[in-house]
């Protein structure tokens, strides 16, 4: 009898694209996950993968065997959503994973039209790493990722991107340091204490090019991943610090600073990826329709 667990471990390594990855995924061992293939393929009397220097390359008959096992796991996680339903009370279960580098205050944003639907919903959200909620998204434990970029062409994904939209930024800062560079910007930048995002993220490099474009060079004196965190800096005057412009309200209100200049040469982009090219899961639709019709006005 076919064993489901060792079809489990090929599957997931024929998805995310590696055993490294596999491992994070599974958190099991590559010893571990390499025997039980192996033994697999001895069952089976067939050869599964193929390797190609460092990474594995699926032979004709692993990708037949990947097709009739993702219809097997897909079949399986209906069948567990079905029974973790309570009977009379039915939810759509919606799943969705975050990439950490997306602000807080705009995956909200997002994600809120989906609650809003008249069929009752059950959301959870999972705030990682891409690339592990990638591997995720591949082995369908996830609907849909919110991410800051489209799908990194180097990952060994099935998966399609769906631009939400994109808008400029603002820059921000307490009273006191508004008062010292806010009048004359971008030029006040000069020298000014600055908190930027990490280099994890896409507006990082945008940002660095176009203070370099204007010959500007602040004081870098911080930089986050966070964008949460990267704010509560900015709240305690340690130095000037950006956000999406459509959020610019909210973060005045939320950390009491001032917005002492936006610009829209510099723009976060925000994109939807999900393994269906045609978008079919109402909560996704909802996101996407919502984003690109009310939050952004040019998707």
């Amino acid at each position: 009898m076919l064993n489901y667990k060792q079809l489990h471990y090929f599957w997931t390594v024929a998805k995310t694209g590696s055993i490294v990855r596999a491992c994070e995924q599974l958190n099991l061992t590559p010893q571990t996950i390499s025997g039980q293939i192996g033994l697999l393929e001895e069952t089976l009397g067939v050869e599964l993968f193929q390797r190609a220097g460092r990474r594995l390359k699926l032979t004709e008959t692993g990708r037949l065997a990947l097709s009739y096992a993702e219809e097997i796991f897909q079949v399986g996680g209906r069948l567990e959503e079905m029974l973790r339903s309570h009977p009379g009370d039915r939810h759509t279960l919606f799943r969705v994973g975050i990439a950490d580098v997306v602000p807080k205050s705009i995956a909200y944003r997002l994600l809120a039209p989906a609650m809003a639907l008249s069929e009752p919903l059950r959301i959870v959200c999972r705030e990682d790493k891409l690339e592990r909620l990638m591997a995720e998204l591949a082995i369908q434990r996830l609907d849909l990722v919110i991410a800051d970029g489209p799908m990194p062409s180097e990952m060994d994904v099935r998966g399609y991107s769906h631009k939400l939209g994109e808008c400029g930024i603002t820059f921000f800062a307490t009273p006191k340091l508004a008062a010292l560079y806010g009048s004359g910007f971008p030029h006040s930048l000069q020298g000014a204490p600055m908190l930027v995002p990490g280099e994890n993220t896409i507006v990082r490099g945008r940002l660095m090019r176009w203070f370099g474009e204007r010959q500007i060079q602040p004081r870098i004196v911080g930089e986050f991943d966070d964008s949460a965190l990267m704010k509560a800096f900015g709240q305690s005057g340690i130095g000037i610090f950006i956000a999406p412009s459509v959020i610019a309200d909210e973060v005045r209100r939320q950390y009491g600073v001032e917005a002492i200049g936006r610009i829209d040469e510099v723009t976060e982009r925000f994109y939807a990826i999900s393994v269906e090219r045609q978008l079919t899961h109402p909560a996704v639709v909802a996101v996407t329709e919502a984003a690109r019709q009310e939050l952004f006005t040019n998707p």
